[in-house]
């Protein structure tokens, strides 16, 4: 299918509550959110879903609901609902097995129900009690997919923290910025700072998705996803409930708004500093 013939993309994202180490009823919710909000917004272009969505965050449970993609119910699942509703799936993550080894993985899925790309999550989260690094082997590269015209680029949870990633993206044409997290409800302003500094440092649309909650020891997701624009303004917000978010994005808009403040020619070769 070739570029979307329209000035406005429709965006999906969708916000839920992981029951821990519970594949089959974590599959069964996400599905069921995906076919309510896909049927509320018709006509949707990308729905986006969070991170570690299959398993939830607690990282001791990562290994026991690890799948190969190729055999993953998860995928499997996604693949269905893309085809059927006839929608691009920016699938979150789960934790993917290859190669004997784990990753905390985004597929992405077109409307076709193919898997057309993989993210894997880069940065990995292992402070303040959380051992990520110790079960997940991290990422190499930033992934950005172009679907029917759009750029996109992916990261998940703690890449939010490495603003070069982003710029890296940008530089390399991104239109929309997503991060797909499990944040914890006691980091409310770093959340709502960094992804609304990423949209704008970067001019871009920015898909902020993280889950909602109870984790185990008395910790919360925070449950705050937003839309943003280039501009730092929310289009879109969902607090500590399941369900979903929705926005119509303009590229031209966004586009012309670039030429007029082409800021990435401001960028210098080298930022030396000198130590005085």
């Amino acid at each position: 299918m070739g570029a979307i013939q329209k000035e406005k993309v429709r965006l999906i994202a969708i916000q839920m509550e992981s029951i821990i180490g519970e594949l089959d009823l974590n599959i069964d919710t996400v599905k069921n959110l995906l076919i309510a909000n896909i049927e509320k917004y018709d006509g949707a272009d990308f729905v986006f879903l969070p991170e570690v969505w299959t398993v939830g965050w607690y990282t001791p449970a990562f290994l026991d609901s690890a799948e190969n993609t190729e055999n993953s119910k998860a995928v499997a699942m996604l693949s269905d609902i893309a085809k059927k509703y006839n929608v691009n799936i920016i699938g979150g993550s789960f934790i993917r097995k290859f190669d004997n080894k784990y990753y905390n993985s985004c597929p992405v899925i077109n409307r076709a129900g193919n898997v057309v790309a993989i993210y894997d999550k880069n940065h990995l989260f292992s402070y303040y009690g959380d051992n990520e690094g110790s079960y997940i082997t991290a990422g190499k590269n930033p992934v950005m997919v172009e679907i029917e015209g759009v750029k996109i680029g992916l990261t998940i949870c703690f890449d939010i923290r490495f603003p070069e990633l982003y710029r890296a993206y940008r530089k390399a044409g991104a239109d929309i910025l997503v991060n797909m997290a499990a944040w914890g409800k006691t980091k409310k302003i770093p959340w709502d700072s960094m992804t609304t500094s990423r949209a704008v440092e970067n001019q871009s649309y920015m898909v902020a998705l993280t889950q909602t909650g109870l984790l185990p020891d008395g910790k919360e997701n925070l449950g705050h996803s937003m839309i943003i624009n280039y501009e730092g303004k929310i289009l879109d917000q969902i607090e500590e409930i399941e369900g979903g978010i929705y926005a119509e994005v303009n590229l031209p808009e966004m586009y012309e708004f670039r030429s007029k403040c082409t800021i990435l020619n401001d960028i210098k070769d080298s930022y030396e500093v000198k130590k005085i």
